[in-house]
């Protein structure tokens, strides 16, 4: 081929990704207590330690924030066709990753049957197989997520954020106190929502997440 065809050839445009969102409109994290009594409470630290999103990154964690309040989504839907979005935005990061699986859910005492045992099992640490996707369209709650130290850091989720957990983070959720979350879950391909409850470091996933993300010490200096 010569100087002049190779010139003549059409240019090929790189593919334009969604840019996460900046720093300060993730929502808020701390470290909170290794027990607590109720699940739904803040449960921050006395003096509080907030975590910042740079932490939050460091563990693989991505985070778009939405535009949840001039859009409609139907408190249930399993599935939802992710393709019926009218939202571009949301329709631009379904394209850009992939997500051609979805489903909307409310869980309320309203509409989730077994609401108490659902919400204790969901507070299980587990980890998932795959990437976990959740774009928050009505409510807000917590999800708990291991940080590079093993520690549980809370991150309060509200209307309007989409956040995505890495394959084989350690991590639960669930409500806060008003008890309400509208959620729609996003996947790659057929859902699978399997759960595998800690201890699990030879899982597959869990190696992965490991080797991506290594877990470490935390000094006495960092403890003091």
């Amino acid at each position: 081929m010569t100087k002049d065809e190779v010139a003549e050839q059409p240019t090929k445009k790189p593919k334009v990704c969604t840019e996460e969102s900046p720093d300060s409109e993730w929502p808020e994290a701390w470290l909170m207590p290794s027990e607590v009594e109720d699940q739904t409470a803040d449960n921050k630290l006395e003096p509080n330690v907030p975590v910042s999103v740079a932490d939050l990154r460091e563990i693989g964690i991505s985070y778009w924030k939405m535009d949840a309040e001039n859009y409609e989504y139907p408190t249930i839907s399993v599935p939802w066709n992710p393709k019926d979005s009218t939202d571009p935005k949301l329709s631009q990061i379904r394209d850009d990753r992939g997500y051609s699986y979805a489903d909307i859910i409310t869980v309320h005492p309203d509409h989730l049957p077994g609401y108490d045992d659902k919400i204790k099992s969901f507070f299980e640490e587990h980890i998932h197989d795959a990437e976990e996707i959740r774009y928050i369209v009505g409510g807000q709650g917590f999800f708990d997520v291991r940080d590079k130290y093993d520690r549980w850091v809370r991150v309060h989720v509200k209307k309007g954020d989409l956040m995505t957990l890495p394959e084989g983070i350690y991590h639960r959720f669930t409500t806060d106190s008003t008890n309400m979350i509208h959620a729609m879950r996003l996947f790659v391909g057929q859902p699978i929502w399997t759960p595998f409850n800690r201890p699990c470091e030879d899982h597959p996933s869990r190696e992965k997440f490991v080797e991506l993300h290594p877990v470490e010490k935390l000094s006495d200096s960092a403890t003091a």
